[in-house]
């Protein structure tokens, strides 16, 4: 049913795009859900978890700093 979610933060995959991140969204929201494809009657819920999701995931990369890349001080965890 789900295949890896693959990484999307630069270096390892250098232009990710909105599509990329979306479908990163639904297949977390596929394995935690459990639902390929939700019923009629949880497909609202099931959406709205993936544009969180989605966003959530848009709002990470757009914050790390990846050492070596020139954008920001590199300091890490």
């Amino acid at each position: 049913m789900c295949r890896s979610i693959k990484t999307l933060r630069p270096p390892a995959t250098p232009d990710v795009t909105e599509d990329d991140i979306r479908a990163a969204a639904l297949q977390y929201v596929r394995k935690v859900s459990g639902f390929r494809a939700p019923a009629a009657h949880n497909r609202e819920v099931f959406e709205q978890a993936v544009d969180a999701v989605a966003a959530a995931t848009h709002d990470l990369l757009a914050g790390l700093r990846v050492r070596g890349s020139g954008g920001g001080s590199g300091g890490g965890a």
